[in-house]
């Protein structure tokens, strides 16, 4: 049975999404589609990711109400400041074909133009006031990013997305969300960031840990890794392509790992990042632009 998250100003967020990272637009569809078939209510998108539309169009084909959803997407570098924030509303919210937003977050912290950052999520906390979307929150903010946020925000932000999996915790800024009521929301929960990106890291899936434990349940690698996450209170969103794989990414509320399972898979923390140093995001180096409805 799918379980919900209360984020801090109430509203409901099914603790486990798809995520749609890095899936072109036309393979986005089947994958939207095969998710909501099999149960999930909650998507992961992006305005940067470049396949809004797709996940928009797989909803609306789906003829599920859209009360009975939780669509969450975020907001690239290059529309932050006041208004430019408030028209990537309007660009994501037509792409998607919806009205309301359920959760919108700020993709990354700009350390190198922190104002513009404040104004883009002075600009989330308009949407939430106009109720044009439900929560808001921000995305691979460290410590110094949330600690800056907290103190000129008036709204807290309701969920944090960072990376998050079994060789890289991202501990001290988890407790800081943590002590703020920020839910902890992980991308590349398994670890998948690890092997597609020049990490250092071997895949997860493979750790011989995880696969003592993954048999122990009779289940896979995968879905211990995502119980790991949901037992430590986190959202987790999964991406993947594969009919199979997303149905079994949600077969994950039917077991429980035991505390220590959950210290063995705690021990497996590396220090390492498989994604990019969020202090070296800059609009010179990561700026796309990102086309109007």
């Amino acid at each position: 049975m799918m379980q919900n998250l209360t984020l801090n100003n109430g509203v409901q967020m099914p603790a486990l999404g798809l995520g749609v990272f890095q899936t072109p637009p036309e393979e986005t569809r089947t994958a939207v589609t095969a998710a909501l078939g099999v149960g999930y209510r909650h998507v992961d998108t992006a305005a940067a990711y470049g396949n809004e539309r797709e996940v928009g169009q797989a909803i609306r084909e789906s003829g599920i109400p859209r009360d009975e959803l939780f669509i969450e997407t975020k907001v690239w570098i290059s529309d932050y400041g006041y208004d430019q924030t408030l028209h990537a509303f309007d660009k994501s919210a037509a792409k998607l074909g919806i009205d309301q937003i359920d959760l919108l977050i700020l993709h990354q912290a700009l350390p190198s133009d922190f104002g513009k950052t404040l104004d883009a999520y002075r600009a989330l906390e308009t949407l939430l006031a106009d109720g044009k979307v439900r929560a808001i929150g921000v995305s691979n903010f460290m410590v110094d990013h949330l600690r800056g946020l907290l103190d000129a925000a008036t709204v807290v932000p309701a969920v944090n997305q960072l990376e998050i999996h079994p060789y890289f915790q991202q501990r001290e800024i988890q407790a800081l969300g943590s002590e703020h009521g920020i839910i902890n929301q992980a991308w590349s929960p398994i670890g998948g960031i690890t092997f597609y990106r020049d990490s250092g890291h071997t895949s997860a899936l493979e750790d011989p840990v995880i696969g003592e434990i993954a048999r122990a349940h009779g289940k896979s690698p995968a879905q211990v890794m995502l119980r790991w996450g949901l037992q430590h209170g986190r959202s987790v969103i999964p991406k993947s392509t594969k009919p199979e794989r997303i149905a079994q990414n949600l077969d994950v509320f039917d077991f429980e790992l035991t505390a220590d399972e959950l210290t063995a898979i705690d021990a497996l923390e590396t220090g390492k990042r498989g994604g990019p140093e969020p202090e070296n995001i800059t609009v010179a180096n990561f700026g796309i632009q990102i086309p109007e409805a």
